[in-house]
């Protein structure tokens, strides 16, 4: 449990079931369109997979979180491991599907806490990398945590243009 600059009580955790309205709320707020995950995606995650799941509480809100799979095989332009077809968690492989702060809350440092947290974890795990796909304006926050550039994706999630990313555990 750390403190914010208004001394307010930050705790990263892993996800429980009781947090897929929330964590519904605000991937749909900050998400458009095509590009936000569903309720039932986001609670096939949260079933699955749990321990790729964290989110972060602010005075005990949940304000952000970072969900996951994990494979043997990496392909990021695969649209079906988002619905975890494919995943198995003993895979070394992670692919981050979401990483998302409420837009009250951005610009704070809270993703920066929850990929700090979740990349400490996916090591304590024995994984050996976490690849994930981003817009063009997140690579030099994702790099600022280790990424390293990929290159273009061949996804087109939501109608939209990525680029992919890695980080070495």
């Amino acid at each position: 449990m750390i403190e914010d600059e208004n001394q307010r009580k930050i705790n990263i955790r892993e996800v429980q079931p009781a947090d897929l309205e929330r964590c519904f709320e605000i991937e749909t707020i900050s998400y458009s369109g095509d590009e936000a995950a569903s309720k039932e995606k986001i609670l096939k995650r949260i079933r699955t997979y749990p321990e790729g799941f964290v989110v972060l509480e602010l005075a005990d809100e949940v304000i952000g979180f970072i969900n996951s799979g994990a494979t043997h095989q990496v392909e990021l332009s695969d649209e079906e491991f988002k619905e975890l077809i494919g995943h198995d968690p003993d895979g070394k492989h992670i692919v981050i599907m979401s990483v998302v702060v409420h837009p009250e809350h951005q610009r704070r440092g809270f993703a920066s806490q929850l990929m700090k947290r979740f990349t400490a974890k996916m090591k304590e795990a024995g994984k050996t990398d976490i690849y994930l796909i981003c817009q063009t304006g997140l690579i030099d926050m994702y790099a600022s945590h280790g990424f390293s550039y990929l290159g273009k994706s061949d996804s087109d999630h939501g109608g939209l243009s990525w680029h992919e990313m890695v980080l070495t555990l």
